[in-house]
């Protein structure tokens, strides 16, 4: 009886049923999760097109998708599959900060402005968003006309991030936002991360500015403060591109 209930079972799973598909795609998400947590990009892409090949229609695994081919610096391929997943979810679409990281990566600058100018509408207070949009205007139109139509940000809490506005707003030096991460730190770890946000966009900014030795030392030193975060995955990926330009 239970040999008969078992072969019927595995009948049931291999016939072409929503529930069965949904069971697989549900694993093969916390596969690619897991493999994404361990640093196995190429796995976790691996199993995330195992998903939508199953469930072409199911946007979190473009979404996933798309984050895990920018860390595994695949930008073009990390550019189609956030493209897939506005296309599915459309009401997400001013969300989408890291489809616009992948434009900037991707040289698709305009794309990459109006992205980060549409996430303004969701969060209005994040100095990182502005800041994108004026590295992104910076590669088109120059750094005067990036900073004169910096996003307005009053209030963004984080330390450093508002001397780091007022690094791209013209008004504080490099070495102002170092003393702001640098000043009074509760602990090691958000003494860390202040480091690490603070050289990222320090670097950033000398890119932009046309100092790529500069750019070169804080986009690397950035990379040292390794921090649970998507943004660490952007620092990676910006070294690695220095260290393959170099060769």
């Amino acid at each position: 009886m239970l040999r008969s209930l078992l072969a019927a079972a595995l009948a049931f799973c291999f016939l072409p049923s929503r529930a069965c598909r949904g069971q697989d795609v549900e694993e093969l998400l916390q596969q690619a999760t897991q493999a994404g947590q361990r640093g196995d990009h190429e796995r976790a892409i691996a199993k995330l097109s195992e998903a939508i090949n199953l469930s072409p229609t199911t946007p979190i695994a473009w979404y996933q998708r798309g984050r895990e081919q920018f860390k595994a610096g695949k930008i073009a391929e990390s550019v189609a599959d956030f493209d897939k997943y506005v296309q599915l979810v459309p009401q997400a679409e001013n969300r989408q900060w890291e489809r616009g990281i992948s434009y900037y990566y991707a040289g698709q600058f305009e794309k990459g402005a109006k992205q980060f100018e549409d996430y303004q509408k969701f969060h209005d207070q994040d100095v990182e968003n502005s800041v994108w949009r004026y590295l992104c205007i910076a590669r088109t139109s120059g750094v005067e006309k990036a900073r004169s139509s910096l996003m307005p940000i009053t209030s963004d809490p984080r330390v450093p991030m508002m001397p780091i506005y007022g690094l791209y707003q013209g008004k504080l030096k490099p070495e102002d936002v170092l003393a702001a991460a640098n000043s009074s730190p509760p602990n090691r770890e958000l003494h860390n991360q202040r480091l690490f946000y603070a050289n990222l966009y320090i670097g950033l900014w000398y890119e932009a500015a046309g100092q790529p030795d500069e750019a070169e030392k804080h986009i690397l030193e950035a990379e040292k403060h390794k921090i649970a975060h998507y943004m660490w995955d952007v620092a990676h990926v910006h070294a690695e591109r220095l260290r393959a330009a170099e060769k």
